[in-house]
């Protein structure tokens, strides 16, 4: 039988909440929240991949933090006061891959997520729900993207930890370190880390990548609003370090669409400072909402 991790219950930071691109505000604001039906601003879901961490270092040891992988689909959001626990199942002995979950106080699911160290991860949980996609055919919002089309340039990315990231994410490394859910020494002290400088966060990877990705020129028309729906991070040569230099190239992998949402898959594939050795990748299902879009056909909006 196998052995399941529990964790205690933890209460996330809602951190997003003056978030802005393209000149608006985003779904983590509580007015554009409430506007698209949902209650406030939701927390950002990699918030929670902090949970996970201390676990996958206990059964994979600092390996994991240089060649493991989180392959994460969301299910509900989480709302600022509302508190969190995670569950990682215990692999047998040589495994490389398990399962994980996150779940509200009260039961409802957060999210659910394959674990895997590396090299050979086998079929992450993203990789499944990809290859199960149906094609889009009819876009809107997205009707300029393509599969393949690739970033307008090469994005050179620095996180330091006084650093204010940005628009896109209205803090710094250690504004987020004071109200991580789970506080590890290798954040921000070097001397704690085996690789000379402080490691940055798992839940912080997804703002490295994110945070120039206007750069990138994909052509979403606007104004249109997005959540992460799906998220997987992958070290090859980790871990990312604060202070580091890296070189992001961005490739859309996929297309496809529900009742509510049309979706842009991108991997984003982070390499040294000379853009010659790729040292993790980043695979990111965007879900715009289609009635975020104020062009959008009526008579193609859910009812």
């Amino acid at each position: 039988m196998t052995e399941t991790i529990k964790g205690p219950l933890r209460a996330p930071a809602q951190m997003l909440q003056d978030q802005s691109y393209d000149g608006h505000k985003s779904l983590h604001d509580d007015s554009e929240a409430e506007r698209l039906g949902i209650k406030a601003g939701p927390i950002e879901g990699p918030t929670h991949f902090s949970q996970f961490v201390p676990y996958l270092v206990e059964i994979w040891g600092d390996a994991w933090l240089e060649r493991g992988c989180f392959s994460s689909h969301f299910l509900n959001m989480v709302f600022e006061g509302e508190k969190v626990r995670v569950e990682v199942d215990r692999p047998e002995a040589g495994a490389t891959r398990t399962m994980c979950r996150a779940f509200k106080e009260d039961g409802t699911p957060v999210l659910e997520a394959s674990a895997s160290i590396g090299p050979d991860h086998g079929e992450t949980l993203l990789e499944g729900r990809m290859a199960k996609l149906r094609p889009a055919d009819d876009l809107v919002i997205l009707s300029d993207l393509h599969v393949g089309m690739t970033g307008a340039a090469d994005e050179v990315v620095t996180m330091g930890a006084e650093q204010h990231m940005g628009n896109l994410y209205p803090f710094s490394l250690a504004d987020k370190l004071k109200v991580i859910t789970e506080p590890m020494d290798i954040y921000h002290d070097a001397s704690a880390s085996k690789w000379g400088k402080p490691v940055v966060p798992l839940e912080m990877v997804s703002v490295l990548g994110n945070y120039s990705n206007r750069n990138s020129k994909f052509p979403v028309k606007q104004p249109a609003i997005g959540l992460f729906a799906d998220l997987e991070i992958r070290m090859i040569e980790g871990p990312l370090l604060v202070g580091e230099t890296y070189v992001l190239r961005r490739e859309v992998v996929a297309l496809s669409e529900s009742r509510r949402v049309e979706n842009y898959w991108i991997r984003t594939r982070f390499f040294d400072a000379a853009g010659e050795t790729q040292v993790a990748e980043m695979l990111l299902n965007h879900g715009v909402m289609k009635a975020s879009y104020p062009h959008y056909p009526a008579d193609r909006l859910p009812a």
